[in-house]
């Protein structure tokens, strides 16, 4: 039986359907914990409000995270909610804001069927809104948008609603209304009911229901009449009895926004103020209303690990057979506790599944539903649930956990590439074995940290996502795991690529008596990115495709791939400056053999001297990773910014004024935002703020690319 052949017995399906497996992500301090924090109150779940500031989040469990009041990595827990009265499961995990952590987000997003999206009520749509915009994109998550922070000093829902149409692309419905802002926010008006709810009692659980105010009748039935045109285009039986003049239910309009959200073609928009405990209850009613639950997303998607052309799928059904993706690791002083969503099947505790990523089987010893850092035993995981499992050995991020007797590899997540690195080496003699071990366990946490050893300087290099990011992991290292490192100063992760197409040959030629060795092959070289070679469907590792064009048996089948290996390694390590060289094909066309002589190790050491020979013809170039920079100044501290930027080679894209606060966008080198924090606060006596994240890879200006490349030669 195959897994599209399977029916839901009537318990799982109403199981699933009562299910909602969603994340909370933002940009930094729109207020995802905050707002995390009251769904976990007003769910029960918690009997206190942990507040961010305080350092005493219940989803911020790690010391970093409470010293410095920032999410660092995700936190799942589940709770109940009861809608109509009926109780829900939740799934929920709180993802971090802060660019250097947008792995975390990254990989919730992999797993999640839903999102809410915070944006700050004042500021509207940020620089990481739109990465985590686009993350919900990339892996087709529906969500819906909820504007936060109503009680701020200059908060603007207009401007904040508006700004997901403009910046994001976004068809925002709004289906709640503020009533009054900043100091005089005090309720919301829902546009559905056509009633104000205003929030009382020391936590804002007493939710009293109230006429529209008098003063916002006419802006909620204009507002109303928006919502309802907005239904019509997505249902064509509301749009008939829209233009016809008949009255449309609530429960009709509820039913085209879900219908339009789990497409993906509006978002509702709601309001509130998670601080002032204003609004959460509804946000959740909307995640039950609109979000979808397992049943209604697509089937999930894999490959047969024996032919991996061939694509399989299975159904969100705890009787078909199990497939769970692994998205997050952490370790623990009894062992890794690794993270899973289970797609399909059942995942039960004391049985062996197979990893079919490496073939390997794992024994799942114990399974654990998570409340943030605290356990709940379970005994088994059935589909569309979020656990965590201990016993698994080999399993790593992105890898597929399933049933032995019907294997499947379900699609991996993207990992981004670290932009900065620094050298890292033990203090003492004894610290030299615990480093390795520590650096091995935090790479098994983090897919976007990255440790390698330099064999030419005898340092080990580690690289990730900016300095905060290295910061926490250095502070984990000493403090956490105790070993004693001294660090490097940070330095930026340049790549190397050509410009053109080149041709060269490469002879590695030993013959001294007796067996010698002999390798001769003549290769072309040209850019050539990823997706590129998909299309071409050439095998693409380590940022280099090869393709094989040798015709009438010039190089023996089996010397082929060593050719392919010899410059896959010397692409790893760089030509120009030690830096990896990628987005380059390597098409073999003609070589030479020896009997006797040759051996694959021969045609590695050609393929190594054509490459380098090849590449240098072609244009080496050093690139380095620029940053899109967006600060939000005062005016009168707007020459001093700009005039800094463009010492920093910096280019201003964007020029925003709102109010007194000027909003630039500009695109660095982060080679020249080393320590930008320090000199921003300095210009602007501490009220200017920034945010950056990772943009592309442009050439390093050839002046500078010379200083690079010598310093590196040394």
């Amino acid at each position: 039986m195959t897994a599209a052949a399977i029916f839901t017995d009537p318990a799982s399906l109403t199981r699933l359907q009562k299910t909602r497996n969603f994340g909370i992500c933002a940009h930094i301090d729109a207020g995802k914990t905050t707002t995390t924090e009251r769904v976990l109150y007003y769910t029960g779940k918690t009997h206190k409000i942990g507040e961010v500031h305080e350092g005493l989040a219940t989803m911020d469990s790690l010391e970093d995270e409470q010293n410095r009041g920032i999410t660092i990595q995700s936190a799942a827990t589940t709770c109940p909610w009861t809608r109509n009265g009926v109780e829900y499961t939740c799934n929920l995990i709180d993802t971090p804001g802060h660019v250097d952590f947008t792995m975390e987000v990254e990989r919730s997003m992999r797993v999640l069927d839903g999102a809410v999206v915070v944006f700050d009520g004042k500021e509207g749509v940020e620089a990481q809104s739109e990465t985590v915009w686009r993350q919900t994109q990339r892996y087709k998550v529906p969500s819906v948008c909820f504007i936060n922070k109503m009680d701020k000093i200059g908060a603007d829902f207009d401007f904040s609603f508006n700004s997901i149409g403009e910046r994001l692309g976004a068809k925002a419905i709004a289906v709640q209304l503020p009533i009054g802002s900043g100091h005089e926010f005090a309720g919301l008006i829902d546009l559905i009911e056509m009633k104000a709810y205003r929030f009382q009692g020391e936590m804002g659980n007493e939710i009293v229901e109230e006429d529209i105010p008098a003063e916002m009748q006419d802006e909620a039935d204009a507002r109303r009449e928006l919502l309802v045109e907005a239904c019509g285009d997505l249902d064509d039986d509301l749009a008939e009895k829209y233009l016809g003049g008949e009255e449309i239910t609530n429960d009709e309009i509820r039913s085209a926004l879900r219908k339009g959200t789990l497409s993906r073609e509006i978002h509702p928009t709601f309001c509130g103020s998670a601080l002032q405990n204003i609004g959460v209850q509804k946000l959740l009613d909307g995640v039950i209303d609109y979000l979808p639950n397992p049943t209604q997303v697509p089937e999930t998607e894999g490959t047969d690990p024996a032919d991996a052309e061939k694509r399989l799928t299975r159904p969100h059904d705890e009787n078909a057979p199990l497939s769970a993706l692994v998205f997050k690791i952490v370790n623990d002083q009894h062992g890794d506790l690794t993270y899973v969503r289970v797609y399909s099947g059942k995942l039960e505790k004391g049985t062996r599944v197979m990893n079919s990523n490496n073939n390997k089987k794992e024994i799942v010893s114990r399974i654990f539903e998570m409340h943030s850092k605290e356990r709940i035993p379970r005994d088994e995981a059935p589909a569309g649930t979020i656990v965590a499992v201990v016993g698994l050995k080999g399993s790593y991020t992105g890898e597929t956990l399933c049933s032995p007797d019907d294997p499947i590899v379900l699609d991996r997540m993207d990992f981004p590439e670290p932009v900065i690195s620094m050298s890292i080496e033990p203090e003492t003699a004894g610290d030299k074995e615990k480093l390795s071990t520590a650096l091995g366990t935090i790479r098994r946490e983090d897919p976007s940290f990255q440790a390698n050893y330099d064999e030419e300087t005898g340092q080990t290099i580690i690289a990730g996502m900016g300095e905060l990011h290295l910061d926490i992991i250095t502070t984990k290292l000493r403090r956490d795991m105790k070993v004693g490192v001294i660090v490097g100063q940070p330095r930026v992760a340049y790549k190397e690529c050509i410009s053109k197409e080149a041709e060269a040959r490469g002879i590695h030629k030993k013959q001294t008596g007796g067996r010698g060795q002999f390798g001769d092959c003549t290769i072309k070289v040209y850019p050539m990115t990823e997706e590129e070679a998909q299309e071409a469907e050439l095998p693409f590792q380590d940022g280099v495709a090869f393709k094989d064009n040798i015709a009438g048996g010039a190089i023996p089948r089996e010397y082929i791939p060593s050719v392919a290996v010899g410059a896959r390694a010397t692409a790893k390590g760089g030509v120009l400056a030690g830096y990896p060289l990628l987005d380059v094909c390597v098409e073999l066309i003609d070589g030479k053999f020896h009997d006797v002589d040759s051996s694959q190790i021969a045609f590695e050491m050609a393929g190594t001297i054509a490459f380098k020979e090849a590449t240098r013809k072609a244009g080496l170039q050093l690139m380095e990773p620029i940053m899109k920079v967006i600060v939000t100044t005062p005016e009168e501290f707007f020459g001093n910014v700009t005039g800094d930027l463009n010492r920093r080679r910096a280019l201003v894209v964007g020029d925003e004024e709102r109010g007194n606060t000027r909003i630039l966008t500009a695109e660095a080198p982060l080679s020249e935002m080393f320590g930008y924090s320090n000199s921003l606060r300095g210009m602007s006596q501490g009220r200017a703020s920034y945010a950056m994240e990772p943009l592309r890879y442009a050439p390093v200006p050839a002046n500078i690319a010379k200083d690079i490349i010598e310093a590196e030669q040394g």
